[in-house]
């Protein structure tokens, strides 16, 4: 089992980080990269890479035989398959096994058995784990689940027994839908996961979502490192995670380790797991959910509060090792949170957002796990987390101001990521209060969330901030009078105007020792000693000093400032004299009347034909960009007049897709 060069099977932020437990073990590492990362950082920090195939995941990341070959060419001993992707495909496990390497990860038999939603909660029962009320039998006729949902009453939930991420999922809250539920939840199964096998659960309103992390050793020595809570989720993908669960008794927290280890124990599991449990506050009851059999993304809280690594005890446990401690040994320390940054806009149902990184200004004080840098690119083909932000602090409310602080000192440019909206959820009284739970959302936003808009003082400060960036520091006295002496000497004051997108001018005006600034309804800031240096915006208003954040970035025809406010880091569009005259002589591309690709590609569906009467919202094209379907909707109400796009197609972001003829000109 001895092995000396690990091949990572997955890409991004994960492959980093088992680069980097690889690399304190004195391993080797070998990338596998699609084309469309090539130049990805994971691939360049890796002491191998090898390309396996286009951009498609089918055809890259889950090709099995080209990622055997993989290993095959450069001499690696061991797969590690980070999540996600193969990394709980029992099949992939045991072909591994078959060609003669180590597989990172359970058995092949454990994969399976855990799997399949059905078999994971038979194997609970078998350990005494409680289970939720429910069907899981063979018996999968539409008769028999309408019967058995009619026995087990409303609300509950129909899930795919070969699921996750909330994929093959319907909850039913009155039984006349309960047929309708049932066919697309087995019709979801079936196109996504090849099995169309489903079951009923009762379902439990307002549950926390509390799960414990299990590490075992080839040898069936199982031990648990604590427990985390995910309650926090959309579609039941988690979204932010805390170690350890807060505000559970400590004797049912007790009952949830034994459950898990027992379970574990009970099934002959080796390496990293997650035993994952629903946590009902009101009944102080906890239930199964499933065990993932892989590494999670959340497992960052849990080596912040054990100090374990454990990326490097699935290898070392790999290698044959037993368990280097035993349960007595595992501390706990403090709180940890990790925030899920992604490449979306939260604000438009959370839009996936692709482009070009321009900008990429992490915290220095906490853990950052990530898979992009400045300058990387972020397409369509995967998933839309970039990076996972850690903070780790003495109790859970210092780690939530810790994690909001890093959050504000975070600048991200080139591409949307929803900082504002994590941000958002920290700062929420129900999470402080621990009034979340796994359907909170609409709760916490009952009209759906808005982004915040940057106030006057923040418009203000963005337009000083390119007026210093365009007029940086003199470096002799010649060039500090500058053209400003002839205007002062004639009792007349310099100016410079800057636009924003609504086109109201913000005037600066005055020398750097102080600057005035006039924002378009009149109001005036002065400004004393402004500077703009390492990415720092300082000087004093009102005699007051102030320090913020800015960073002045170019982006097509305008530029864009980066500034930190107490509402965290805020875009501000800015355009100059320049630019406005560019605008107005070029114009703005595209128009009102055309359908245009919101990000980059490929097209599912469409719905309309040349000719076709439309109504504008009306849905006329279904685009697939990071595994999510993006219904687009017709800009205005008339007739489809041409359509420049066929099913199947890739398109770039900006592309027209279908052109109609406006209902007022017909």
């Amino acid at each position: 089992m001895s092995f000396s060069r690990v091949l990572i099977a997955n890409r991004g932020e994960i492959a980093r980080r088992i680069q980097r437990s690889c690399r304190k073990l004195g391993l080797e590492s070998v990338a596998i990269f699609s084309e469309a990362d090539r130049d990805a950082p994971f691939v360049a920090e890796a002491d191998h890479a090898v390309c396996i195939g286009p951009a498609a995941a089918a055809r890259s990341y889950l090709n099995i035989d080209a990622i055997l070959e993989a290993a095959r060419a450069t001499g690696a001993g061991a797969i590690h398959p980070g999540y996600g992707f193969l990394s709980e495909n029992a099949e992939f496990s045991a072909r591994v096994e078959a060609a003669g390497l180590v597989f990172v990860g359970p058995s092949p038999q454990a994969i399976s058995r855990m799997g399949s939603k059905i078999e994971a909660k038979a194997a609970a029962e078998a350990a005494g784990v409680p289970v939720l009320p429910g069907y899981r039998g063979a018996d999968q006729s539409d008769d028999r689940l309408l019967k058995e949902a009619q026995a087990l009453g409303v609300p509950f939930l129909v899930k795919a027994s070969a699921g996750g991420g909330g994929r093959g999922m319907r909850l039913v809250t009155s039984l006349g839908a309960a047929g309708e539920a049932i066919a697309a939840a087995r019709a979801e199964a079936k196109s996504v996961f090849g099995d169309p096998a489903v079951f009923l659960e009762r379902y439990a309103p307002r549950a926390r979502h509390v799960e414990v992390q299990v590490l075992g050793d080839a040898n069936g020595y199982v031990l648990h490192l604590g427990d985390r809570d995910c309650s926090l989720q959309r579609n039941h993908q988690k979204l932010i995670e805390e170690a350890p669960a807060p505000d559970i008794p400590d004797a049912l927290r007790s009952a949830m380790y034994d459950a898990a280890v027992r379970l574990a124990r009970g099934i002959g599991y080796r390496s990293a797991g997650t035993v994952e449990y629903l946590y009902d506050p009101v009944r102080a009851e906890f239930y199964f959910l499933e065990m993932n059999t892989r590494l999670q993304v959340e497992h960052p809280v849990t080596e912040a509060v054990t100090g374990i690594d454990l990326v490097e005890w699935q290898l070392r446990i790999a290698r044959g090792e037993a368990l280097g401690f035993a349960q007595g040994d595992v501390s706990f320390d403090g709180h940890a949170i990790e925030v899920r940054l992604a490449a979306e806009n939260p604000a438009e149902n959370f839009r996936p957002e692709t482009g070009t990184i321009t900008l990429w200004a992490p915290p220095r004080t906490v853990r950052l796990d990530s898979g992009v840098e400045e300058g990387s690119v972020v397409g369509h083909h995967y998933d839309s987390m970039l990076a996972k932000l850690i903070v780790h602090a003495p109790d859970r409310a210092q780690a939530i101001r810790r994690t909001v602080e890093a959050l504000d000192a975070f600048a991200v440019g080139g591409v949307g990521v929803n900082l504002a909206y994590q941000r958002a959820l920290l700062t929420h009284p129900d999470f402080a209060s621990l009034r979340h739970h796994t359907a909170a959302l609409p709760e916490m936003f009952p009209g759906g969330w808005t982004a915040p808009v940057p106030d006057d003082q923040t418009r203000a400060l963005a337009a000083l901030a390119l007026h210093l960036h365009l007029a940086p520091a003199p470096d002799t006295p010649w060039q500090s009078l500058g053209a400003w002496r002839v205007t002062s000497n004639a009792g007349r004051t310099g100016a410079a105007c800057y636009w924003s997108d609504d086109d109201a001018p913000i005037r600066v005006a005055g020398q750097r020792a102080r600057l005035e600034v006039i924002l378009p309804d009149g109001t005036r800031i002065d400004v004393e000693d402004a500077r703009l240096t390492a990415q720092r915006l300082t000087g004093r208003t009102r005699c007051r000093p102030f320090t913020r954040q800015g960073h002045v970035l170019r982006s097509g025809d305008r530029w864009q400032i980066y500034l930190s406010t107490p509402d965290g880091t805020m875009m501000v569009p800015l355009r100059t004299l320049e630019d406005q005259h560019l605008q107005r002589a070029f114009g703005a591309a595209g128009g009102a009347d055309t359908l245009s690709a919101p990000m980059p590609g490929a097209v599912v569906e469409i719905r309309v034909t040349p000719g076709d009467r439309v109504s504008k919202g009306e849905t006329l094209v279904v685009l697939e960009a990071m595994k999510l379907l993006q219904s687009l909707p017709a800009p205005v109400a008339g007739v489809v007049a041409e359509i420049y796009c066929g099913s199947g197609d890739t398109v770039a972001g900006g592309a027209p897709l279908v052109r109609i003829d406006p209902e007022d000109k017909i």
